[in-house]
């Protein structure tokens, strides 16, 4: 690193921040290889998608990942802190098009543009790790594990419905639909049954919520969100035979219920709209015509759980009945629009007088309801009933289980149901299997192969990778242009050699975020999907920090994933993320002018007393603080900030702000204090490094001490127990920042000509500490402070401070009692008790409430450190 030299005067961030990097770089100090004597820590933040430019969000969630692998690398750990980029998808298939340019053009050239600016915030990244998701590279072996789920029966293929838009002949995902139109070109979508690859997630269900409650390091909500993804309900699947089977492959409706206790009042059945039997059973009826008009219009609604829940209830008889098992009575079958194919089997028994939804559908369509539980000592009227009746109560109208409590009829029914082959108690998971079939063009291909005479062929292993054409022409719309792309599609089959074509359908792209993790621990490895070794030594992470917008599917598909990978013999392990922060969001208000809608910060000029459009002059409207959007306009660019302030500063900011699982508001003021901060910082030790640079630090014992010299010490030492404490076991920047910020305002109560030799020893240890406390939140900084105190090592290679016991033994004071100026008591306290726990224990002193008794406290005088004497 070379001698030190003299501080310059004025803090210059931007001149700092870059020597520092080039030297971090240039000697490659966050890199880093296994060393299995060492204790390693995985830290890692959720990876970017390649949108051109980092957001708030982004500088948040990767200063607060920053200052951990820091501290941890401090701490002697051996830390793996990885970047990469989430490069496939329809988002930068989408800008690309708008943008009129190739979606790999796109991607790469923002690839570089954000690590650039990753790179200038000073993130202790090894960068010899980068990787990007549609690099062949890697997605090679995600077709190699997929073809390897294929010959286990993990991955196969199905009819599905999905969202589509005809005129962009394409599919959306349920977010790209909105109120029933395409978010594109606003026609309306339709459901369209398609052939679906899918992902046997379901097998792993049970699993996957059993080991929720095996991850102590997770925040709860988000362990709740996924076992309510889960949703494990034990009920019992009942076969409701159809009155009129229209042929012998379907004489049964199975259902699966949690309420069997009330199928005796089962007084008609629905059935989804995409269920396969209702236009088979309606098929050659009177009620065809109208249910295939209400299943056609029911494939122009957005069919997502979601939306249901403020559709009005409707339905269709389908001219089929079925029998309810346990009366022997005919019901007729209905087709609602609350029915999903994707819940359950995709048909519901209907209990008007015990479920309120089956209730007012019953009342709209003139349905019987029957009453099978009463409550205690009561009877119902269906007639009269306002309301379906959902609590516990006593059978009736059940044949045998009459009289018996209908919570005690749950098993007994079930276990009639089983002995008489009519049903049987079982498990169902709101789970489904991962359907990873996209029909867009930016994304791993599927590496299958479809020959007319040998069926679906795997693409022999020493094929991969299926290379996806970077070269092609973009088709408008949106449409992929693989199918009609005759370089890709046309090839032979593996098995016959004949004339065949591939899948033009590409992966999800959680497939690719599902596996990350492993491939950082050796992304160059080209023997399989990453090196045993390296990931036995690395994984799994042992911190992961990413936004809650990501608590279900990304989190839920890469455990499920890792188990894929586990039952390969790949990893010895099933949970890939030991803890997990989900830090807030980055808010901010909405500034808007009544023509031109909601305005950028530079938009807007500010004359001290009213904000107003540059463009028209109109006063802005100042709205609610929100989570910063491009849509609301209330961002703030990182490069405005970067270049007014500096990193560190925009570090200090994030970190001071709010705990991180906390929101972060927005402040102008807030940035600019902590800018002023690390000024006054500067300015101190520019005025003290004259009279410390060649001084020792202070290490002795306290009590050689005097006066303020000796609360400096006993300060500074208190202060790292202090960060310590809050950066290991809470991940409380805040308060760290604000308890070295209190140490700071006892170190400037000194002035550097005046000191002795005792202070400038003292000193010497507050500003070393001070400067090693301050590195992981803002380096660049620290990096130029430690520099300045006479060292030649990189502070990055120095061990984490540690504090003295003998320094944290509180000395005890003697305080005497008095009531009205005579002595009445005496007892010690720690010397930094403060005023109002003083006199709070003085009142509640035996001796003294003998003496005051009844009588009224006129009042208290406090001699600090000394006495008090109590006035009655």
């Amino acid at each position: 690193m070379g001698k030190s030299k003299k501080m310059e005067q004025r803090y210059d961030p931007r001149k700092i921040e870059a020597k520092w990097q080039k030297y971090w770089e240039d000697n490659d100090l966050f890199a880093v290889k296994e060393e299995p004597g060492k204790q390693k820590y995985y830290l890692l933040e959720m990876f970017p998608y390649p949108s051109g430019k980092i957001h708030m969000g982004h500088v948040r969630n990767y200063t607060i990942g920053d200052v951990v692998a820091r501290y941890k690398r401090m701490r002697g750990f051996n830390v793996l802190h990885p970047m990469g980029w989430d490069a496939f998808g329809m988002p930068a298939e989408n800008a690309a098009i708008a943008n009129d340019t190739h979606p790999a053009k796109w991607t790469y050239d923002n690839i570089d543009a954000m690590r650039a600016q990753l790179k200038q915030m000073g993130f202790s990244y090894d960068w010899s790790r980068e990787l990007a998701t549609c690099r062949p590279e890697y997605y090679r072996w995600e077709q190699w594990l997929f073809l390897k789920m294929y010959e286990k029966e993990m991955a196969y293929r199905r009819e599905s419905f999905v969202n589509w838009c005809e005129s962009c002949l394409t599919v959306l995902a349920n977010e790209q639909v909105e109120a029933g139109m395409c978010w594109r070109c606003g026609q309306p979508v339709r459901q369209k049954k398609l052939w679906q690859w899918f992902f046997r997630v379901t097998d792993y269900a049970e699993d996957l919520l059993l080991y929720s409650d095996r991850l102590p390091g997770w925040p709860e909500k988000v362990i709740t969100m996924q076992k309510n993804w889960i949703g494990k309900s034990i009920g019992a699947e009942i076969r409701f035979p159809i009155a009129s089977p229209v042929d012998k492959d379907d004489t049964e409706i199975p259902v699966f219920t949690t309420r069997q206790d009330t199928v005796c009042g089962a007084t008609f059945m629905v059935l989804a709209p995409e269920h396969p039997l209702v236009m088979k059973l309606s098929r050659g009826t009177a009620q065809e015509a109208e249910t295939s008009g209400f299943v056609e219009r029911m494939a122009l609604q957005d069919r997502s759980a979601k939306s249901l829940e403020s559709f009005e209830k409707e339905g269709v008889y389908i001219g089929a009945d079925c029998i309810n098992p346990l009366t022997g009575k005919k019901i007729p079958i209905y087709t609602a629009n609350f029915a999903l194919m994707e819940y359950g089997t995709g048909a519901v028994m209907s209990v008007p007088a015990h479920d309120q939804r089956d209730f007012e559908f019953a009342r709209k369509y003139g349905l019987e309801i029957v009453v099978v539980v009463s409550p205690p000592g009561q009877s119902l009227d269906p007639a009269t009933m306002q309301e379906a009746f959902t609590g516990e109560g006593v059978m009736v109208n059940s044949g045998m289980f009459d009289g018996m409590p209908n919570t005690r009829a749950l098993d007994e029914i079930a276990r009639h149901l089983e002995q008489s082959n009519l049903g049987k108690k079982t498990v169902s998971f709101r789970l489904r299997d991962w359907g990873i079939s996209r029909q867009r063009y930016w994304g791993a291909p599927i590496p299958m192969i479809h020959c007319n005479r040998c069926g679906i062929v795997p693409v022999p292993e020493n094929d991969l990778p299926v290379l996806l054409p970077e070269d092609v022409e973009m088709l408008p719309g949106g449409k992929s242009p693989l199918p009609s792309l005759e370089a890709f599609v046309e090839t032979s089959c593996p098995d016959c050699g004949g004339a065949a074509h591939r899948e033009t359908d590409t992966m999800d792209t959680f497939v690719e975020s599902s596996w990350y993790f492993e491939r950082y621990c050796s992304p160059g490895y080209d023997r399989g999907m990453f090196d045993p070794a390296a990931v036995a030594y690395w994984m799994p992470v042992d911190q992961y920090i990413g936004g809650v917008e990501h608590a279900i599917l990304h989190l839920l598909y890469s455990r499920y994933y890792t188990r894929v990978l586990r039952e390969m013999g790949l990893v010895d392990f099933k949970e890939p993320f030991t803890r997990l922060l989900t830090q807030g969001m980055v808010c901010k208000e909405t500034l808007s002018c009544p023509e031109h809608g909601f305005l950028l910060p530079d938009e807007i000029k500010d004359d001290g007393e009213v904000r107003r459009c540059i463009k028209c002059g109109h006063q802005v409207t100042v709205g609610r603080i929100e989570k910063m959007s491009k849509s609301k306009k209330n961002v703030v660019d990182p490069n405005v900030l970067l270049d007014k302030y500096g990193a560190d500063t925009t570090r200090l900011f994030c970190l001071f702000a709010a705990p991180p699982e906390r929101d972060l508001e927005w402040s102008e003021q807030g940035v600019d204090g902590g800018y002023r901060f690390l000024n006054r910082v500067w300015r101190f030790y520019t005025d003290w490094v004259r009279r410390v640079a060649s001084v020792k630090a202070f290490s002795g014992s306290p009590e050689s001490l005097d006066g303020a010299v000796k609360e400096l010490y006993r300060k500074t030492h208190q202060t790292i127990v202090k960060v310590t404490d809050d950066i290991e076991q809470r991940f409380h920047f805040n308060t760290a920042i604000s308890a070295v910020m209190e140490m700071f305002n006892h170190m400037s109560g000194f002035e550097p000509d005046d000191a002795m030799e005792d202070t400038l020893m003292v000193m010497r240890c507050a500003m070393d500490n001070m400067a090693l406390l301050l590195s992981p939140i803002v380096p660049h900084f620290a990096e130029e402070l430690w520099l300045a105190l006479g060292n030649t090592t990189s502070i990055l290679e120095l061990p984490w401070p540690t504090a003295s016991d003998s320094a944290l033994e509180k000395e005890e004071l003697l305080i005497v009692v008095q009531v009205n100026g005579k002595l009445r008591s005496r007892f010690s306290v720690n010397a930094d008790t403060d005023d109002e726990t003083v006199k709070e224990k003085a009142l509640a002193d035996e001796r003294i409430q003998k003496f005051i008794s009844d009588r009224p406290i006129k009042k208290v005088i406090l001699v600090k450190n000394k006495l008090v004497n109590i006035v009655v």
